[in-house]
């Protein structure tokens, strides 16, 4: 039978006969022949034709119309589907159940995007290559990030140290190595520091090459610790040991540096195979053991503080972080049994170098000397002077203090001390 109508010699058309069994087949066969066949588990591909705010309606072709439920359309949690697909987008989704209860082709654009993402995740894990993927979530111990299907990355393996707040990560786009990977438990575990230590080790190696013992450099205070701070030297963190904070005792690095400070430190030592540097701050600042010794010497009179009474003498602060000792025969002309027959901690009083040694950071003070008098070191001068009897009188400052007095006195009278000898002021 033609299967089209014929045309004769004069172009005439003439129609192909209609028969009642135009098909060979019920209208029904006719309409499942074009139908697609679907099973459980399979991957389909269809058109978003509706987008409900709980659900999308997906054309793949089968006889019903797919569900897609709305908590099936991504891996984050409570989204909008709007955000999710489009009217007329093309989508894969993977056949969840051919027929529920109610008779609908349930699918999941989640389970499909899953199910893509293992097999190149794997493979990745496989050449030990780096994912990439927004961060979706901030959850107990850590972060989620979409690299197709939820990445958990703990929070000690954001960045290289221990970060608090997670939240200022979400949104952003991270790299990360996979350090475990469970399809059965559905475990992904990914490490940022990982990848940030291995792309940053080239630096690293750079970095402590270039960096020399015995170098000055600027940085920052990141973090103080019970033994030292950490300090930002703009590449890597090296450390300032606590004895190495302060020419002074350090009881604890935080009464010397805070998080944040910028320090000039000295480099002391650079440990290529541990990748660690050490640092000095008190190599950059004065002595004050060589400051103390450059501008005293022994003979000198200075001004100090009792710290400490030992059964021996007695301690006395004689500058910033300076500290001699008075031994007990040196206390007074008169025999001394105990220190504390003569001094007090907290007294202040003159006292005599009678020995400096700076190679020992050691120096010997008399009282007994000081009080037979002598000449005063140079920081003192300027507030003394000597008078012809070898005493000490008024300095400079004591001179203008004086000075005030007599302005105050001359505008009150009354209340001006009178000098013995001195007629009173009314019948001068």
């Amino acid at each position: 039978m033609d299967t089209m109508g014929t045309f004769d010699d004069e172009g005439n058309y003439t129609p192909r006969q209609i028969v009642a069994d135009d098909l060979g087949m019920s209208f029904a066969e006719a309409i499942a022949g074009t139908m697609v066949d679907v099973e459980d588990g399979q991957l389909v591909h269809g058109t978003v034709v509706k987008v409900d705010k709980d659900e999308v309606l997906l054309d793949i072709g089968y006889k019903s119309e797919g569900v897609i439920p709305a908590r099936e359309l991504s891996i984050r949690n409570d989204v909008d589907p709007g955000e999710i697909v489009s009217l007329g987008e093309q989508v894969e989704a993977l056949v969840l159940t051919k027929e529920d209860k109610e008779g609908r082709l349930v699918l999941s654009k989640k389970r499909a995007q899953y199910e893509r993402a293992w097999g190149t995740i794997e493979k990745i894990k496989e050449a030990e290559g780096m994912v990439e993927g927004p961060v979706i979530e901030v959850v107990k111990g850590g972060l989620i990030v979409d690299i197709g299907l939820r990445g958990f990355l703990p929070a000690s393996l954001v960045e290289l140290r221990r970060v608090r707040d997670l939240a200022p990560y979400v949104g952003k786009t991270v790299q990360a190595k996979i350090i475990e990977l469970d399809k059965n438990r559905n475990n992904v575990v990914l490490s940022r520091r990982a990848f940030l230590e291995e792309t940053q080790k080239e630096s690293r190696d750079s970095f402590l090459t270039n960096l020399k013992p015995g170098e000055v450099r600027e940085g920052v205070v990141s973090s103080v610790v019970s033994f030292g701070a950490f300090v930002d030297l703009g590449g890597m963190d090296g450390l300032i040991h606590v004895s190495e904070l302060s020419w002074k005792h350090v009881d604890h690095p935080g009464a010397v540096v805070t998080v944040g400070d910028k320090v000039t430190v000295q480099v002391l030592d650079v440990d290529f195979d541990r990748e660690r540097i050490s640092l000095s701050l008190k190599a950059t600042q004065q002595d004050p053991w060589q400051e103390f010794a450059g501008t005293h010497e022994v003979g000198q009179l200075v001004y100090g503080r009792v710290t400490k009474l030992v059964p021996f003498g007695a301690f006395v602060q004689v500058g910033d972080g300076i500290e001699g000792l008075v031994h007990i025969s040196e206390m007074s002309a008169h025999h001394v049994d105990a220190p504390e027959q003569v001094v007090t901690p907290g007294e202040e009083l003159w006292v005599k170098i009678i020995d400096l040694d700076l190679a020992r950071r050691r120096i010997s003070l008399s009282i007994k000397q000081a009080a037979e008098g002598g000449e005063l070191a140079e920081e003192y001068r300027q507030h003394f002077e000597i008078d012809e009897h070898g005493n000490w009188t008024a300095g400079q400052d004591d001179a203008e203090r004086e000075a005030a007095w007599a302005e105050y006195y001359q505008e009150n009278p009354d209340e001006a001390p009178v000098a013995e000898g001195d007629a009173p002021a009314e019948e001068a």
